[in-house]
Parts: C-alpha cells; sequence; structure tokens
C-alpha cells in the first residue's frame, strides 16, 4: 500500500503552516541533503523535448530511499488555460524497491524552488541586500518574492513582466504582506535599477537575453530561476564572463543552464560547497554573483522527505498500487482469483481509496 498526498491536502498543509514557514523548513531541509552530497547516487535528469516544451525524470538515490520527479514545462500552456509546469513524485525504499509516498509535486515545487534560492542567497548575496527585482511573474514569483521577505529581509521588490495581467496578479496575491513594498516598472532595465539581488523566472524556451551586462551594477546577486532547458537562457553571456557563478549539478548545468553559452573549461562551484564552506559563495561586496538554478533531484528527494514528515498523515489516503499476495510468487493467481491470492481477501477495486480531483 502506498501514501497519497494530493494537491487538497498540500493545500491544507500550506494554509496551517503558512507559505513562508513550509520554505523555511524545506530550505533546512535541502540544507540539510546538500551537505551529504557524497552519499548521493546523482545524475542529470533526463529528459524528453519537443518544439513546445519538455517532458523529464529526476532521479536520485543516497542508498536508503530513492526518489524521483516527473516534471514538465510547456510555456505555451497558460494560452489553454494549463499550467507551464506541472508534476509528480515517488519516494521508494531501496532494500525492496517498493513506492511508499506518491505525490503532488507542483505546488510543493514551487516550494522547493523558493527554499533552493533563498539557500542560496544566504551565502552570496551582500548581506544588506534589502531591495530585490523580479523579473517574470507567472507562477512561480509570489514564492519566490515571499521566501526573499520573509527570510532574506527584502523590504522592497521591483516587478516587471511582458504581461501586464500577470504583474496584477502578483500584486494582488502580495497584499498579505504589508511591509513589502512593491514597485511597478515599465521594462526590465527600470526594475533592476538600484536592485541588489536580481531574480528571473522567465519561461519562453529561447536564448533570451533577459538581462544585459549594462543592467548590473556591482555587487548585485543574480537568482537564475526561469524553467531551463537546451536552448533557453536569459542572461547575457559577459555577465557569466565576470560573475562568480554558482550551479547545482555541473553535468546538468553544463546541458540546461546558463553555462551551455560558456566554454567547457568555464569554471564553476557547487552549490554543496558553499553550504559545506569550502568556497565562499562572495569573496566581496563588489563581486557580481549568479546562481544559475535548473532545479536538480536532490532538492526534490529533500521535498519528498518534507512531505512524509510534514504532511504524510496517518488519515492520508492509500493507493491500492502495488500487489499485496498471499504467495508473492503467484501473481498469476491474482489474475484469475483475486480474492484466494491477495492479503485482504478483497478484490483490488473494492479496497481502493477513491482520489477526489
Amino acid at each position: 500500500m502506498v501514501t497519497f498526498i494530493g494537491t487538497q491536502e498540500m493545500q491544507s498543509h500550506l494554509k496551517k503552516v503558512s507559505v513562508e514557514t513550509a520554505i523555511a523548513r524545506l530550505a533546512d531541509m535541502i540544507k540539510e541533503d546538500y551537505l551529504r552530497w557524497n552519499q548521493f547516487d546523482k545524475c542529470a535528469r533526463v529528459a524528453s523535448h519537443s518544439d513546445v516544451g519538455v517532458i523529464e525524470l529526476m532521479p536520485i538515490s543516497d542508498g536508503t530511499q530513492y526518489s524521483f520527479k516527473y516534471v514538465n514545462g510547456h510555456p505555451k500552456n497558460t494560452q489553454e488555460g494549463l499550467l507551464t509546469v506541472t508534476a509528480f513524485g515517488v519516494l521508494a525504499d531501496v532494500d525492496t524497491g517498493y513506492p511508499k509516498l506518491l505525490s503532488e509535486l507542483t505546488l510543493t515545487t514551487a516550494i522547493r524552488t523558493a527554499a533552493t534560492s533563498v539557500l542560496a542567497a544566504k551565502y552570496m548575496a551582500r548581506p544588506d541586500s534589502r531591495s530585490m527585482a523580479l523579473i517574470g511573474n507567472g507562477a512561480q514569483s509570489e514564492f519566490q518574492a515571499i521566501a526573499f521577505h520573509c527570510i532574506l529581509g527584502i523590504q522592497e521588490l521591483r516587478v516587471y513582466d511582458v504581461d501586464p495581467a500577470a504583474t496584477d496578479k502578483l500584486i494582488n496575491n502580495l497584499r498579505a504582506y504589508p511591509n513589502l513594498r512593491i514597485i511597478r516598472a515599465g521594462s526590465t532595465a527600470e526594475a533592476v535599477k538600484g536592485a541588489d539581488i536580481v531574480t528571473t523566472v522567465t519561461a519562453d524556451k529561447t536564448n533570451a537575453l533577459i538581462l544585459l551586462p549594462d543592467m548590473i551594477g556591482d555587487g548585485v546577486h543574480i537568482n537564475g530561476v526561469g524553467g531551463d532547458c537546451p536552448g533557453k537562457t536569459e542572461l547575457h553571456a559577459d555577465i557569466l564572463k565576470n560573475a562568480n557563478v554558482v550551479v547545482e549539478y555541473e553535468p546538468q548545468s553544463r546541458i540546461e543552464g546558463e553555462l551551455q553559452q560558456m566554454p567547457a573549461d568555464f569554471a564553476v562551484t557547487e552549490l554543496w560547497q558553499i553550504l559545506e564552506g569550502r568556497v565562499a559563495g562572495r569573496h566581496n561586496e563588489k563581486q557580481v554573483t549568479v546562481f544559475d538554478s535548473v532545479g536538480f533531484a536532490l532538492e526534490d528527494f529533500s521535498a519528498m522527505r518534507y512531505l512524509e514528515k510534514y504532511v504524510m498523515q496517518k488519515s492520508s489516503p492509500i493507493l491500492d498500487l502495488v500487489p499485496e499476495l498471499l504467495n508473492p510468487k503467484d501473481l498469476f493467481g491474482m489474475a484469475v482469483d483475486e480474492k484466494s491470492t491477495t492479503v485482504s481477501g478483497i478484490i483490488a477495486t473494492e479496497t481502493a481509496v477513491p482520489i477526489i480531483a
């Protein structure tokens, strides 16, 4: 039997603890897992690309537990009333191979992305940072804004999106945070002017130049979050050349991140190295820093651990996903006489817990 956590359970959890609390808790768990980096069996995500989007599988294991996330990225979806990104995940026991948790990861991915962003910024942004530009005001933007306001102390948010309705939505959703001053900008250049931190959360599948070198002043931290894939970038290459660049997992970032613009010998630091204290995230107040975030499976592993610890309840729905047999060698018997071969002795369709959409 597999425990199921759906969107309704995640909604209820966030209402109970608050979005900012969930982000802070998950940031701590992500840090815990990055600090045991060498325990993980890691690989770049497996991607299936099309002209309109990408579908990816993101597997990882620490030798005791295994997780994977299924996630898509389709920028065109909003034109059809659909989300750009959707996801679900599985957490399994390595000893038996049995899945033990199946969960929504659409809401949870937004939480974990914001948690990873603010975790990196703690080590990379100037400690006195108080103003952030937020370029791209879509589905991920509120989570980023809340994380940097509540956890990092950002007091001023300078927002811009090519779609004015997206900015309207963002401003309306952030009314619950009256101490956050929001400035609506008319362009990217206007939004980033004077900002201590610049967060880009764009989704177009193209090599865009969202940020140019002359927009970025001394000491700025760039949090590059926008949905990444081969052929999709947001930053001018010259910004990277003159910055301290940190990535999550270099082999994956070389394929999908801003690094795909750079030569193979361009030096970068992995996030675990700055969290462990091996390398400084920032060397001086004038240095430009870039967190080239593409999302890595370890963060989803942490997210599944978070769900198991904080969201899963005794009353959580149970899915009849894996057969329970009196004789584990007699799978055929289940096909012809399920009542006599299942442990419960009840037909599977009668024991399944209905899922409410």
